[in-house]
């Protein structure tokens, strides 16, 4: 993997840590009463979706199970939609599909 890769995927993965760390032990209505927490995931989601956006096509096409189109989706979305981000939908990303990210972008990063 070139070196700009593995800095991606390392910044890929230290943003998701932090994420799932923010919502270790949270249930969805500390999140939703936590207007703090809500803006931090947006923001390490975003960061994530920029990263990814820096990730080489070679990676991303040696690696196609992962999502890296809706990775960068979600990030145009919170950039360019702030008003009308969908905090249900980032609730969703981090809890439901970070742990997978994780455990495939930690394989990734292993090989190297």
């Amino acid at each position: 993997m070139p070196k700009d890769d593995s800095v991606y995927v390392g910044h890929m993965l230290d943003m998701a840590h932090q994420a799932r760390q923010l919502v270790a032990g949270k249930t969805r209505a500390d999140y939703d009463a936590d207007v703090a927490l809500r803006l931090a995931l947006a923001h390490l989601v975003q960061n994530i979706g920029e990263a990814a956006r820096r990730v080489s096509p070679a990676l991303q096409q040696a690696h196609p199970d992962i999502p890296w189109r809706n990775i960068v989706g979600i990030r145009h979305k919170v950039v360019h939609d702030y008003f009308y981000v969908d905090f249900d939908i980032i609730w969703d990303v981090v809890t439901a599909d970070l742990p997978a990210l994780v455990s495939r972008l930690e394989q990734i990063a292993d090989k190297n």
